[in-house]
């Protein structure tokens, strides 16, 4: 298992740290396992550099709230200081990716993911939530229709679960460029969030 967040293209773009980041250490991953950070963490990368000032514009809070809780997660690697503009000190992603696994032999590298795992849940399930009620009703029918909610249960092997997953990773590799070049966006693109979960129930339940 592994949670992961694509920040960046394959190259280096502006106002994107370089490389990936690989971790296990409960201590990092809970430092990622708060609402509020998660939010930072997407207004961080969806405007490529930005200053806790327009985080807090952004999300409703105090600059010093949104200071406190960036040094945390600069202190986790999660985020670095980009080039200042001039009196502003930006931040920025401190990489292209993430992939938070839990070490199966440590009991804390676990439940840490579990509780960012309940963290992104909460955060993913505000975000649709927000658009479905305060958007929606007066949107386009095109994006109302391209909207999804889904659910399947399946009985696969652990090689066919995760040929699922990675086929669901593999749909979006064809847009992930256009996160940083906008030249590559046609006409009427607007940023789409999407979410992928699979896991297998306990194997009590193979009955």
């Amino acid at each position: 298992m592994s949670t992961e967040r694509d920040d960046a293209t394959g190259r280096e773009a502006p106002g994107t740290g370089a490389g990936e980041i690989r971790t296990s250490d409960p201590e990092r991953i809970r430092a990622l396992a708060h609402p509020l950070r998660l939010a930072i963490i997407d207004v961080v990368q969806d405007l490529g550099e930005a200053t806790a000032s327009e985080c807090a514009e952004r999300l409703g809070q105090t600059v010093a709230n949104c200071s406190f809780h960036l040094r945390v997660l600069e202190r986790a690697g999660f985020v670095e200081r980009a080039a200042p503009r001039g009196r502003e000190k930006p931040w920025r992603s401190a990489s292209r990716r993430r992939y938070l696994d839990p070490d199966p032999e440590s009991e804390a590298s676990v439940l840490a993911i579990a509780e960012l795992v309940g963290a992104t849940m909460a955060h993913i399930a505000t975000r649709y939530t927000n658009y479905l009620r305060e958007h929606a009703p007066h949107d386009d029918a095109a994006w109302t229709d391209a909207t999804l909610l889904d659910q399947a249960t399946l009985w696969a092997t652990a090689e066919e679960a995760l040929a699922v997953r990675k086929a669901l990773t593999a749909l979006a590799d064809p847009f992930r460029d256009r996160n940083h070049d906008p030249s590559l966006r046609p006409a009427g693109a607007r940023r789409v969030r999407l979410a992928t979960l699979i896991h297998p129930e306990s194997p009590e339940s193979t009955e």
